[in-house]
Protein backbone atom coordinates (compact mmCIF):
# COMPACT_ATOMS: atom_id res chain seq x y z
CA UNK A 1 0.00 0.00 0.00
CA UNK A 2 1.61 3.11 -1.00
CA UNK A 3 0.17 5.42 2.45
CA UNK A 4 -1.32 8.43 2.47
CA UNK A 5 -1.15 11.34 0.17
CA UNK A 6 -0.19 14.37 2.52
CA UNK A 7 -1.49 17.27 -0.78
CA UNK A 8 -4.73 15.39 -0.36
CA UNK A 9 -4.34 15.31 3.90
CA UNK A 10 -4.02 19.26 4.18
CA UNK A 11 -6.85 20.09 1.58
CA UNK A 12 -8.87 17.94 3.77
CA UNK A 13 -7.70 19.64 7.40
CA UNK A 14 -8.19 22.98 5.42
CA UNK A 15 -11.80 22.17 4.20
CA UNK A 16 -12.88 21.44 7.77
CA UNK A 17 -11.09 24.25 9.56
CA UNK A 18 -13.01 26.28 6.93
CA UNK A 19 -16.27 24.66 8.18
CA UNK A 20 -15.40 25.09 11.85
CA UNK A 21 -14.27 22.25 12.52
CA UNK A 22 -11.80 21.23 15.19
CA UNK A 23 -9.59 18.68 13.83
CA UNK A 24 -9.06 14.87 15.47
CA UNK A 25 -6.41 12.15 14.55
CA UNK A 26 -6.94 8.62 15.22
CA UNK A 27 -4.37 5.96 15.04
CA UNK A 28 -5.67 2.45 14.17
CA UNK A 29 -2.55 0.84 15.26
CA UNK A 30 -2.09 -2.73 12.96
CA UNK A 31 1.07 -5.27 14.36
CA UNK A 32 2.76 -7.66 12.67
CA UNK A 33 -0.30 -10.41 12.91
CA UNK A 34 -2.67 -8.37 11.51
CA UNK A 35 -4.16 -7.57 15.07
CA UNK A 36 -5.16 -3.87 16.30
CA UNK A 37 -4.58 -2.08 19.37
CA UNK A 38 -7.15 -0.64 21.41
CA UNK A 39 -6.88 0.60 25.42
CA UNK A 40 -9.94 0.42 27.56
CA UNK A 41 -10.52 4.48 29.22
CA UNK A 42 -10.88 4.33 32.90
CA UNK A 43 -13.87 4.48 34.80
CA UNK A 44 -13.14 8.24 36.09
CA UNK A 45 -13.06 9.75 32.50
CA UNK A 46 -15.79 12.25 31.98
CA UNK A 47 -16.18 11.31 28.12
CA UNK A 48 -17.04 7.38 27.75
CA UNK A 49 -15.81 5.83 30.47
CA UNK A 50 -15.02 2.09 30.73
CA UNK A 51 -15.06 1.88 26.92
CA UNK A 52 -12.62 0.60 24.23
CA UNK A 53 -11.31 3.66 22.32
CA UNK A 54 -8.31 4.06 19.79
CA UNK A 55 -5.21 6.44 20.06
CA UNK A 56 -5.62 9.82 19.12
CA UNK A 57 -6.60 13.58 20.01
CA UNK A 58 -7.13 16.83 19.07
CA UNK A 59 -4.72 18.82 16.92
CA UNK A 60 -3.85 21.92 18.18
CA UNK A 61 -4.02 24.95 16.99
CA UNK A 62 -1.64 25.64 14.02
CA UNK A 63 -0.31 21.93 14.10
CA UNK A 64 -0.70 19.68 11.01
CA UNK A 65 -3.38 16.05 11.04
CA UNK A 66 -0.24 14.01 10.22
CA UNK A 67 1.99 15.32 12.69
CA UNK A 68 -0.94 15.11 15.45
CA UNK A 69 -1.46 12.06 14.57
CA UNK A 70 2.36 11.12 15.23
CA UNK A 71 2.52 13.12 18.88
CA UNK A 72 -0.99 11.27 19.83
CA UNK A 73 0.89 8.10 19.21
CA UNK A 74 3.61 8.65 20.80
CA UNK A 75 2.33 10.67 23.61
CA UNK A 76 -0.48 7.83 24.28
CA UNK A 77 1.29 4.41 24.02
CA UNK A 78 5.55 5.64 23.15
CA UNK A 79 5.71 4.47 19.86
CA UNK A 80 7.25 6.78 16.66
CA UNK A 81 4.48 6.59 13.66
CA UNK A 82 6.35 4.52 10.99
CA UNK A 83 3.70 5.18 8.09
CA UNK A 84 -0.22 6.02 7.98
CA UNK A 85 -0.96 3.76 5.41
CA UNK A 86 -4.78 4.60 4.88
CA UNK A 87 -7.50 7.12 5.63
CA UNK A 88 -10.10 4.56 7.00
CA UNK A 89 -12.38 6.67 8.32
CA UNK A 90 -13.94 10.39 8.55
CA UNK A 91 -17.30 11.59 10.53
CA UNK A 92 -18.21 15.07 11.67
CA UNK A 93 -19.61 14.54 15.68
CA UNK A 94 -20.09 17.32 18.46
CA UNK A 95 -18.37 17.61 21.68
CA UNK A 96 -20.03 17.87 24.86
CA UNK A 97 -19.69 21.85 25.02
CA UNK A 98 -21.49 21.85 22.19
CA UNK A 99 -17.89 22.47 19.62
CA UNK A 100 -17.77 20.94 16.28
CA UNK A 101 -15.26 18.47 14.88
CA UNK A 102 -14.05 16.38 12.24
CA UNK A 103 -12.43 12.78 13.24
CA UNK A 104 -9.90 10.73 10.70
CA UNK A 105 -8.92 7.86 11.63
CA UNK A 106 -5.86 6.15 10.05
CA UNK A 107 -4.42 2.84 9.72
CA UNK A 108 -0.55 3.04 10.38
CA UNK A 109 2.35 1.37 11.15
CA UNK A 110 4.26 2.21 13.94
CA UNK A 111 7.72 1.31 15.62
CA UNK A 112 9.07 0.34 19.05
CA UNK A 113 7.93 -1.61 22.14
CA UNK A 114 4.39 -3.25 20.30
CA UNK A 115 4.50 -5.59 23.71
CA UNK A 116 4.67 -2.89 26.03
CA UNK A 117 3.02 0.43 25.53
CA UNK A 118 3.69 3.34 27.85
CA UNK A 119 -0.10 4.44 28.13
CA UNK A 120 -1.36 7.16 30.10
CA UNK A 121 -2.67 5.05 33.27
CA UNK A 122 -4.50 7.61 34.53
CA UNK A 123 -6.54 7.86 31.43
CA UNK A 124 -6.95 4.54 30.50
CA UNK A 125 -7.02 0.84 32.63
CA UNK A 126 -6.08 -1.73 29.78
CA UNK A 127 -5.10 -2.35 26.61
CA UNK A 128 -5.16 -4.81 23.73
CA UNK A 129 -4.72 -6.98 20.37
CA UNK A 130 -7.91 -7.18 18.64
CA UNK A 131 -8.01 -9.56 15.67
CA UNK A 132 -11.70 -10.22 13.93
CA UNK A 133 -12.96 -12.54 16.06
CA UNK A 134 -12.36 -10.08 18.72
CA UNK A 135 -14.85 -7.25 17.66
CA UNK A 136 -17.36 -7.59 19.69
CA UNK A 137 -15.19 -6.59 22.69
CA UNK A 138 -15.51 -2.81 21.62
CA UNK A 139 -19.30 -2.72 22.12
CA UNK A 140 -18.91 -3.13 25.49
CA UNK A 141 -20.29 -0.24 28.23
CA UNK A 142 -21.65 1.59 23.95
CA UNK A 143 -24.92 1.92 23.32
CA UNK A 144 -26.23 0.79 20.29
CA UNK A 145 -25.98 4.32 18.80
CA UNK A 146 -22.32 4.81 19.51
CA UNK A 147 -20.23 1.69 17.75
CA UNK A 148 -18.38 4.06 15.71
CA UNK A 149 -15.15 2.46 17.01
CA UNK A 150 -16.53 -1.34 16.60
CA UNK A 151 -17.47 0.17 13.02
CA UNK A 152 -13.89 1.53 12.32
CA UNK A 153 -11.93 -1.21 13.17
CA UNK A 154 -14.51 -3.51 11.72
CA UNK A 155 -13.71 -1.77 8.33
CA UNK A 156 -9.92 -1.82 9.22
CA UNK A 157 -9.51 -5.17 9.56
CA UNK A 158 -11.87 -5.87 6.19
CA UNK A 159 -10.18 -3.38 4.10
CA UNK A 160 -6.18 -4.85 6.22
CA UNK A 161 -7.11 -8.59 5.04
Amino acid sequence: MEGVDMQQLHKLQEQAEAEGKECVAGAIVLNGEGKIFVQKRSLQRRVFPGCWDLVGGHVEPGEQLYNALSREIEEEAGWKLRRAIALVATFDWEAADGRQRREFDFLVEVEGDLEHPRLEWSKNSEYRWISPTDLNLLKDNRTEYDLVVYEIVKKALATHA
